[in-house]
């Protein structure tokens, strides 16, 4: 079948479709926007600094002059106020020659002349964009075909999570069945793309599944024991001050949980799919129950590097509140009963467990979907085990015979067994 007509390219081109459909889709929430404002690049000309510094926190403002370099007022010079609220997560410092996001507000039924004009931020849309670029020259220059399915991929899931996900949080919808039905969409969808729709895709997609709802069902049982609100979550106070006082954070948090660990379970659910499809298309000869083992055995070798996957992933972004409670003199007991760390302990086991759970779980059902014709069940039970000599497959190269020959009575304690020459 031509390339342009296979199944590769059809599921590719209802992917691309897909997320033309969701960028194209409102939100819901575009008439929180001013329409009275626009958003463009400004080049710093001058500063007039009224700022007070009190140890390393400052206070005060700016007066800052901007040359708007596009939008309907390009090459206009403004004046805007730069106001420091003494909180460094969130202040910025113009100087001349900085590029800044202004916010440009005109006014209404006055012929649109500008009434205000704000340096937001600092301009950093330019530096993302070769970011996005680098990565996707990179990820197609490394992987081809591959890599543009993977891209593809990336994009349809960041369009998911921002059109579907944050909207159907905000209207009040459950947070774990609507969070699990986005994992879902998008674990068939990234498996399907990057395997194609092949049984490895679909023992990778269903291994990815169960291992995602283990780890969605460890959160519903931890949170609540664990006494973890979600306003332990980053800017979730702020969501009920602003009028989404109905939002369950609790349920957000758990939600999150376990999206978080979904790629980690993918990953890895991947890697024990595609290695059961090689042994099966090397030895189709191979029982069911040897392939299982020899699945479970795949996993175990990753697991081994994978369990600290995410306790690296997130000790990034909460080392700083280690380092605060190591310089207060907090006891280990009293640091892991506070309930921000209790909530990172959880985010943390709860993923791994999900990444440690996805190996059998994927090895199992490749084990029942892959084509393999042999029908050895003696010693079944040793499948499961870990270093079960029993349910492993003949080195590839070796005929059956040959295997069975070395496990034959008299091969055992090193004894030498002559077979006697054919015709004899």
């Amino acid at each position: 079948m031509p390339r342009f007509l296979s199944r590769d390219a059809v599921l590719c081109v209802v992917f691309v479709v897909a997320s033309v459909v969701l960028y194209l889709l409102p939100t819901g929430f575009e008439e929180r926007i001013n329409p009275r404002s626009t958003r463009c690049e400004a080049l710093v000309l001058h500063v007039e600094d009224d700022i007070q510094q009190y140890g390393m926190v400052r206070k005060g403002s700016q007066d800052v002059t901007m040359r708007l370099l596009d939008g309907p007022f390009k090459g206009r010079v403004v004046t805007g106020e730069n106001r420091l609220l003494g909180m460094m997560d969130r202040d910025k410092v113009f100087r001349p020659g900085d590029r800044a996001l202004a916010v440009v507000t005109t006014r209404e039924g006055d012929g649109g002349e500008i009434m205000v004009a704000l340096p937001q931020a600092h301009y950093r849309l330019g530096l993302e964009g070769t970011l996005v670029g680098m990565f996707v020259l990179l990820l197609l220059a490394y992987g081809g075909w591959t890599g543009a399915k993977a891209l593809l991929s990336f994009v349809f899931a960041a369009l998911c999570l921002w059109k579907v996900l944050v909207p159907g949080l905000l209207r009040g919808y459950d947070p774990i069945l609507l969070t699990l039905g986005v994992t879902a969409l998008l674990t068939a969808a990234i498996t399907l793309l990057v395997a194609g729709l092949t049984r490895k895709g679909v023992v990778s997609c269903c291994g990815a599944l169960l291992g995602v709802l283990a780890s969605c069902a460890l959160a519903l049982y931890f949170t609540p024991r664990l006494h973890v609100n979600g306003a332990v979550m980053p800017f979730a106070q702020t969501l009920l001050y602003a009028g989404f006082g109905y939002l369950n954070l609790t349920e957000i948090f758990q939600a999150a949980v376990f999206l978080a660990a979904s790629g980690a379970v993918m990953d890895l659910s991947m890697d024990v799919a595609a290695a059961q499809e090689e042994l099966a298309r090397q030895r189709p000869d191979m029982s069911r129950l040897a392939l299982l083992g020899s699945g479970l055995r795949v996993g175990r070798a990753v697991v081994g590097t994978m369990t600290t996957t995410l306790l690296l992933a997130y000790s990034g972004g909460y080392v700083t509140l280690l380092m605060a409670f190591m310089a207060q003199g907090v006891p280990v007991a009293n640091l892991l009963n506070l309930v921000y760390v209790a909530a990172e302990v959880e985010r943390t086991l709860v993923g791994s467990f999900g990444v440690v759970t996805v190996a059998p779980f994927t090895a199992l059902v490749g084990a029942l979907v892959y084509p393999v014709h042999g029908r050895g069940h003696a010693g079944w039970w040793k499948a499961l085990l870990p270093f079960a000599a029993a349910a492993r497959p003949a080195p590839c190269g070796v005929a059956p015979h040959e295997s069975a020959a070395s496990e034959a009575p008299g091969a055992q304690g090193g004894e030498h067994v002559e077979m006697p020459p054919q015709g004899a």
